[in-house]
């Protein structure tokens, strides 16, 4: 595991590895929904706690149906290691449900997600735990656990809960945050590279919130955005992609490839030839089986997980600069993180002033994990481990609990 690495490198004991390897606390419940048929089905969700030795923990809730108590721990440990890059007062935290709410209506989705705040209410609190959208949740779930939680407090808590809509106290520039984020490590990481990011020939793997956004923005950047997929196939031309046309056409999952017929595989993009190539899709598509045919002098990871430990030694070996997902996606807990931040203080931001925030803190994040990198003779995934486990480790430490 990469994070046993980074604290053998910084010097840390077996003790410490222990207490950080897996969540402090996870709470699994089991909870009745309602159904607009009348029948009640009882629904399986998850909430894990990291550590919180830096402050609260943090982290998105999905509604899924591939929900998996292990994946929400994993998930929760790459939330710390975010908050740590970044610099934030937070460890990592996770939730999720087993559902699928593509078959259920808006009461029901409503239903489920009032459900789930009573269920771990106890748990969870603007300085405890803060959850996030994550796969399958949007600012209106988030509307609805936030409500859901202040009527049990009786007392209203914006600060609960981020990714809320704008009127509810919901931050400037949260939906676009995470795809800011990436694009700020693509041009960081041209910079280092000596690539002119106008006229590069980027390729996105995924379509949904990030993947989208991404694409808009490099397109605005001047780069040649070749190729695109989404879960149905993708799109490729070496001319460049007419990507705001693209966007206008896509439902509202983000599908779009089923209105082409000379569509590709996902596999077959990721081993198209280009000089960026962005993992924003799913876990596990660059693999020890793929990471030769890699063509891209840069990978950004804006997806978790999207590339093996042994496919991220072949394309260091390969002289290809990867972007670890533990910095390259990490935008969108650094507005949640000042979405808090504003609810706690009832004063708001415009969203110019959100983004220049998040260009500072990427920009610094960036920085520290590039330096640390080349003075350890490292690639970018444990150099980010390192940074990011250190002051988690020295908050553990300082507590006595190590």
């Amino acid at each position: 595991m990469v994070i046993k690495d980074a604290l053998s490198k910084l010097g840390y004991g077996n003790d410490m590895y222990e207490l950080l390897k897996e969540p402090m606390r996870v709470l699994t419940v089991r909870f009745p929904v309602r159904m607009d048929d009348g029948q009640v089905k009882v629904f399986t969700g998850y909430r894990a706690q990291h550590n919180d030795s830096v402050g609260p923990t943090k982290g998105g809730i999905r509604f899924h149906p591939d929900v998996t108590e292990d994946e929400v721990k994993a998930l929760s440990v790459w939330m710390s290691v975010k908050c740590g890059i970044a610099n934030l007062p937070y460890g990592g935290g996770k939730g999720g449900v087993i559902c699928d709410p593509r078959e259920m209506s808006f009461r029901e989705q409503e239903r489920l997600a009032r459900g789930y705040v009573r269920a771990i209410s106890q748990i969870v609190g603007p300085s405890k735990d803060i959850p996030a959208p994550d796969v399958m949740t949007n600012s209106q779930v988030m509307a609805w656990m936030m409500d859901e939680y202040s009527r049990i407090k009786e007392f209203d808590s914006p600060g609960f809960i981020t990714g809320k809509p704008i009127v509810l106290g919901g931050s400037q520039g949260r939906d676009t945050s995470t795809a800011r984020g990436v694009a700020i490590c693509i041009r960081e990481a041209a910079r280092v590279r000596g690539l002119v990011l106008k006229d590069a020939r980027v390729i996105v793997q995924g379509f949904g919130n990030a993947g989208s956004y991404l694409a808009k923005f490099m397109h605005d950047e001047g780069a040649k955005v070749i190729g695109i997929s989404d879960a149905y196939g993708a799109l490729y031309d070496e001319r460049g992609l007419d990507i705001p046309s693209l966007l206008e056409r896509r439902d509202s999952f983000g599908t779009v490839t089923k209105l082409f017929k000379n569509t590709i595989s996902n596999k077959e993009l990721l081993e198209q030839p280009c000089d960026i190539l962005v993992p924003a899709a799913i876990e596990n598509q660059i693999t020890q089986e793929n990471a030769d045919k890699i063509q891209a002098q840069i990978v950004v990871e804006a997806a978790n997980g999207p590339t093996t430990n042994e496919a991220t030694r072949i394309l260091t070996e390969r002289g290809i600069l990867l972007v670890p997902d533990v910095l390259g996606n990490s935008g969108g807990v650094i507005v949640s993180y000042f979405e808090w931040v504003q609810n706690n203080q009832g004063y708001y931001w415009t969203e110019e002033d959100v983004m220049t925030r998040l260009e500072e803190v990427m920009m610094r994040s960036f920085e520290t994990v590039y330096a640390t990198a080349t003075a350890r003779k490292i690639d970018m995934r444990l150099a980010a481990y390192m940074v990011g486990v250190r002051r988690m480790a020295e908050a553990v430490e300082l507590r006595g609990w190590v």
